[in-house]
């Protein structure tokens, strides 16, 4: 146990941990020392007294996909009657909703659908952005890559049209694990770690701003966690040399959520404590983001203001929509007050974001 302090004052100092290191800080440090150097890595990054957290809402402007991602209780295959894909009426109505409650944005994600044309994904983002005034923080790689595919335009050309319509970040979904072997055995069609690495790397190079992000407990294995958030630090690096303006801003983590899935039964959920302790783990290895978001939406607010002294410094989104975890069971929500009330009754000032964190005056 000498030696895991020995790391952790280490980390206290700024130096970077090497992966055998973290993981062994991982699988032996006390959780409170995590905690304690956690907390002194988010102070170096952000106002020890502040807590940031953002209005938008999760719209999944389709639920077709032909990807089939076992660990996903959300599509339906093309040709299935029950799929659909929003109408601009129902786009309208949602972002007047979310305007209406101090909301700035749409995260914007839906399934691979095999029957949407690359004419309709620049004709949703300009609706959006430019007829509605929504910020649209859209599009998983493994969209942007069928859209390049589509397009014809490459990837960098592909989000540059994007942008240029009014895209104005990328979220991190459909990273899962940045590992091969866990990817090949629950998405085998979305490609190995690269895929998704390739598409926030072609950001990144326009300076484009994204997030970073991890699902675990899917059989991985506690190196293998490791691995991914070395991939994400890796390109953070990569990001910040170029000095564009592109990066990631921020990193977040949940468990991943079984129910109506073929996984249903056959693995153990993490646990609250294994979440906290992956969560201080990645805010003391990820030295190189700014932000730590709270996942409180899969492990409920007790948990997500907990997670406040383990790292975090963003309580995430009111989540005003979320359709893909609550589609696997879990469903947790608030509104604005409670939202502000969660972040002071955890010891902080709360203050609102943009999903570029930069702060909206209510």
């Amino acid at each position: 146990m000498s030696a895991c302090i020995d790391l952790l004052n280490a980390v206290l100092t700024g130096r970077r941990l090497e992966d055998d290191e973290a993981l062994d800080l991982y699988q032996r440090a006390d959780l409170m020392d995590l905690a304690l150097a956690a907390t002194a890595v988010r102070n170096r990054h952000n106002d020890p007294a502040r807590v940031s957290f953002v209005i938008d809402r999760n719209v999944n402007y389709t639920d077709v996909c032909n990807v089939y991602c076992t660990f996903c209780a959300f599509y339906h295959k093309p040709g299935d009657p029950k799929g659909y894909v929003l109408t601009r009426e129902q786009l309208r109505r949602k972002a007047e909703e979310t305007q209406a409650l101090g909301g700035t944005g749409f995260l914007l994600q839906g399934g691979v659908n095999p029957d949407l044309p690359w004419s309709y994904y620049l004709d949703l983002v300009r609706f959006l952005s430019q007829d509605l005034g929504i910020w649209v923080h859209g599009f998983s790689p493994v969209e942007i890559q069928q859209m390049a595919r589509l397009s014809g335009l490459g990837l960098k050309g592909t989000l540059a049209a994007l942008r240029e319509a009014g895209l104005g970040s990328l979220p991190g979904g459909g990273a899962e694990l940045l590992v091969e072997r866990i990817r090949k055995k629950i998405a085998p069609l979305k490609g190995g770690p690269e895929k998704w690495l390739e598409v926030m790397e072609a950001a990144h190079e326009l300076g484009m701003k994204t997030t970073g992000t991890l699902m675990f407990g899917i059989t991985e294995t506690l190196s293998e966690r490791i691995e991914h958030l070395r991939r994400l630090r890796d390109q953070q690096d990569r990001a910040l040399v170029r000095g564009n303006g592109g990066g990631h801003t921020a990193f977040a983590a949940w468990p991943f959520q079984s129910g109506h899935t073929p996984w249903a039964g056959k693995i153990p959920k993490p646990t609250d404590v294994e979440y906290l302790r992956t969560i201080a783990m990645a805010r003391i290895y990820l030295d190189n983001f700014p932000h730590i978001q709270s996942s409180w939406v899969t492990m409920g607010r007790k948990t997500g203001q907990a997670a406040l002294h383990y790292g975090c410094d963003d309580m995430g989104s009111l989540m005003l929509e979320e359709n893909v975890v609550s589609a696997a069971g879990t469903c947790f929500s608030v509104n604005r007050e409670e939202m502000d009330r969660m972040i002071r009754e955890a010891g902080f000032e709360p203050w609102q974001r943009d999903n570029i964190y930069r702060p909206v005056e209510p």
